[in-house]
């Protein structure tokens, strides 16, 4: 019987945005079943709660599991990275790139994660050329300083950002 492909992929999704979604799309293909994990990530200083988080990434992904056919579950996590990914029995770490200067940093961490544990391999996504620039820091600055964040995230994480920020 062959092995099932449990993929992981991992990030902060504060908030997630069309390039996250993206890359979801396109780990779904690779993946008998998806998980996202979300990190607590106290350090960057999230606007949304982690339980927020994780709902705005299940309102959003559910599209894509319909359209796929692929079971994606959103979890919550705050331990190391590989633990979660032996704990939800993932195989593969999916991580986008968006920028060269993405790559050092998400290089260092895969030669870490593969030293921590050999048997769970990491792949890297290009982004689509439409979605290089976008990043949440970015969406969150903007959307802050009364710009229109419309083209960056989904109308649901678009609302919910708005609201937060002027709360």
């Amino acid at each position: 019987m062959p092995k099932s492909r449990i993929v992981l992929y991992p990030g902060t999704f504060d908030p997630i945005t069309n390039g996250h979604l993206d890359i979801i799309a396109r780990a779904a293909k690779l993946a008998d079943r998806l998980v996202v994990g979300i990190a607590m990530n106290a350090g960057k200083g999230p606007i949304f709660t982690l339980e927020e988080r994780a709902e705005l990434v299940r309102a959003e992904t559910d599209v894509i599991a319909a359209r796929t056919g692929t079971k994606i579950e959103v979890r919550p996590f705050s331990s190391l990275l590989i633990a979660f990914a032996r704990e939800v029995g993932a195989g593969m770490i999916v991580r986008g790139l968006r920028a060269v200067s993405d790559f050092d940093y998400e290089f260092q961490m895969a030669g870490m994660n593969y030293r921590l544990d050999p048997e769970i391999e990491t792949v890297f996504l290009m982004a689509s050329e439409h979605h290089q620039f976008i990043s949440s820091r970015f969406v969150k600055d903007i959307a802050a300083l009364g710009g229109d964040i419309s083209s960056f995230v989904p109308k649901l994480t678009g609302e919910r950002t708005l609201a937060k920020l002027r709360s």
